[in-house]
């Protein structure tokens, strides 16, 4: 029996590194192309089309197999996305990926800057967006390019998607993403946990960032999140749902920043 999969999770917490460990499962085929992303479930006409359309338009490469998958980051900041899913897919497995708050701010004011959006140091960045959000034009990116700390709001981003989808859904951090945690997530999706892919530890786009000096700031307003997720999902995000091991803000040294995914993957 085919299952559907949706791929979501917030910009610049390697997304496309997770695509490929999950196309390169011979059992698990990732809709194509692979740019643009669908967004399929953004749009309520392009979801009222069907699942026969939405089928034979991206997997026409390989529709018999086990997990039919797409990835599309922005549908965690829509959840208007997954009730349009559930309608047309029936019951698909979501699975957020995620990355330490502050790591993924940065990685964000990396690929602002390196697209000629950003023009302030790393620092003066993150300072001026902790006082507030930040003004930007949307007649040039359909998404605020400044937001390095309001997209690591992850309990109040995840919240619809959990109420809907509950034991269906599964979170994971970047960081973690190891062979251990890589079979882990090929069992849940009901594919062969042995295979293992080839590109596993190769990250894409790779850069390294120094960690911000406001980093301490930085690191409390993403504790308040992860205590408000703690209040509500008790257990959940506590360590035992699939793949949770540490809480994000708990996370410390530094790690390798992708930077310039024109798509925000």
């Amino acid at each position: 029996m085919t299952r559907h999969l949706l791929v979501i999770g917030a910009q610049r917490c390697g997304t496309t590194y997770l695509r490929g460990l999950l196309e390169d499962h011979p059992d698990i085929a990732m809709a194509r192309p692979v740019r643009p992303e669908p967004k399929v479930f953004l749009d309520a006409d392009e979801a009222a089309r069907g699942i026969e359309w939405y089928r034979r338009t991206f997997f026409a490469h390989q529709p018999d197999a086990a997990v039919l998958g797409e990835k599309s980051t922005s549908y965690l900041d829509h959840p208007e996305a997954g009730v349009r899913a559930r309608v047309t897919l029936g019951d698909p497995l979501v699975l957020v990926q995620l990355r330490d708050p502050v790591e993924r701010a940065v990685s964000h004011w990396a690929f602002s800057t390196a697209h000629g959006l950003e023009t302030r140091p790393l620092a003066g960045a993150l300072e001026a967006n902790l006082a507030g959000p930040q003004p930007w034009d949307p007649t040039v990116t359909s998404v605020s390019p400044f937001a390095y700390l309001e997209r690591g709001h992850y309990a109040r981003q995840l919240e619809p998607w959990l109420a809907r989808f509950g034991a269906d859904m599964r979170v994971q951090f970047l960081e973690e993403l190891d062979a251990g945690a890589v079979a882990a997530l090929y069992a849940w999706l009901g594919v062969d946990p042995g295979h293992r892919p080839t590109m596993l530890g190769r990250r894409v786009n790779e850069a390294a960032v120094a960690p911000p000096p406001c980093r301490r700031s930085c690191d409390a307003g993403c504790a308040r999140t992860s205590r408000t997720a703690t209040t509500r999902w008790p257990g959940w995000w506590a360590g035992r749902s699939p793949g949770r091991t540490r809480r994000p803000h708990e996370r410390r040294g530094t790690h390798p920043v992708q930077p310039a995914d024109p798509r925000g993957s």
